[in-house]
């Protein structure tokens, strides 16, 4: 065994059985996510285009929609012309 000097600090086994552990655990995690993930069905845009002809279905505002209805005035004014 190695005598260190009185300021020499050393991690020793406990700093690498920290260390694997975390890596180990690390390890776990990322493969349980890659099985999560791929268990998600995304839907394509074709399916999204002919369910919801490209609005939300809840009736919630979509992309394009504003609160202060500055839409539905351009929609208007298109209709008018």
């Amino acid at each position: 065994m190695t005598v260190l000097a009185a300021g020499d600090v050393s991690p020793g086994v406990l700093g690498f059985v920290v260390v694997a552990l975390i890596g180990f655990a690390l390890y776990f995690l990322i493969k349980s996510m890659n099985k999560q993930m791929t268990k998600i069905q995304v839907p394509r845009e074709s399916e999204l285009d002919e369910t919801t002809d490209g609005r939300a279905s809840d009736g919630a505002p979509g992309a394009g929609d504003r609160a202060d209805g500055a839409d539905d005035k351009v929609v208007a004014d298109k209709k008018a012309e």
